[in-house]
C-alpha cells in the first residue's frame, strides 16, 4: 500500500464499503423469509477464515441451524427475549470455541514442532481458546455484513445447556448464538451513542 492508497478520511476503504461494514451495519432483531444459502455461508466463512489468531489456532466451530427440528431445541435454551427472533430468523448459527484445538497444532503452526505441548492443561487451552474464538466471532459478523446479509448475536442463553443438547460428544465451548438473514420489518432500534475517541485512546 501506498500514500495515493490512503483516501482524505484516513483509511484505505471506499465510504460504501465503510458504511456497508461499520456505519450503516446494524443488529437486526427481525429477518425476512429470504432464505440464506449454503454458499453464502461458505463464502463467509472463506473470507474470515484469513483473520489472525494467536498462533494460528483458529479455535472457533459453528453449528448452523436450519431445520425446524433443531430451531426448536435451541429456542427454549434463549433469553425470553431472543426467542420470537430466533425463531423467524432463516438462519441461526451456534459460534463454539474448540478446547481440543491443540491437536490441529501440528498442520496449522508446522514451524514449530513443539507447539501442541504448550496447550497441555487443559485450563490454559480452555481460555486460549475462548479469547481467541472471540476474536474470530467479531470477524464473522463482519463477514456476514460483508455478504450483504444482516447478523443478529445474542449472548442471552444458557451456555451449559446449548453445550449439552448440540454439543455434548464435542470438545466444543459456546459463546455466541448468530441470527442471519436479510432484515425484515421494524429490524432496527434507534442507533445508540458511541464513545468518542479521546474517551477511548490514549497514547504514551
Amino acid at each position: 500500500m501506498t500514500s495515493t492508497d490512503i483516501r482524505p478520511d484516513g483509511l484505505a476503504l471506499d465510504g460504501e464499503v465503510q458504511d456497508l461494514l461499520f456505519r450503516e451495519a446494524r443488529t437486526a432483531n427481525t429477518f425476512s423469509a429470504e432464505p440464506v444459502g449454503d454458499d453464502q455461508v461458505k463464502a463467509i466463512y472463506d473470507l474470515v477464515k484469513w483473520a489472525p489468531t494467536s498462533m494460528n489456532i483458529q479455535p472457533l466451530r459453528a453449528l448452523v441451524l436450519r431445520s425446524d427440528e433443531a430451531r426448536e431445541r435451541l429456542v427454549p435454551l434463549l433469553a425470553e427475549g431472543n426467542r420470537a427472533k430466533t425463531a423467524s430468523a432463516p438462519l441461526t448459527v451456534i459460534l463454539a470455541a474448540d478446547t481440543e484445538f491443540h491437536e490441529n497444532l501440528p498442520r496449522l503452526f508446522p514451524h514449530n514442532p513443539g507447539a501442541k505441548d504448550y496447550f497441555a492443561e487443559e485450563d490454559v487451552r480452555f481460555e486460549t481458546a475462548k479469547s481467541n474464538a472471540l476474536l474470530q466471532v467479531g470477524y464473522f459478523i463482519i463477514g456476514v455484513r460483508a455478504a450483504g446479509l444482516a447478523a443478529g448475536p445474542l449472548t442471552g442463553f444458557d451456555a451449559h445447556g446449548v453445550d449439552k443438547e448440540f454439543f455434548h460428544d464435542r470438545p466444543w465451548k459456546s459463546l455466541v448464538v448468530v441470527n442471519v438473514g436479510k432484515p425484515g420489518d421494524g429490524a432496527w432500534y434507534d442507533r445508540l451513542p458511541r464513545l468518542g475517541f479521546d474517551q477511548v485512546v490514549d497514547t504514551l
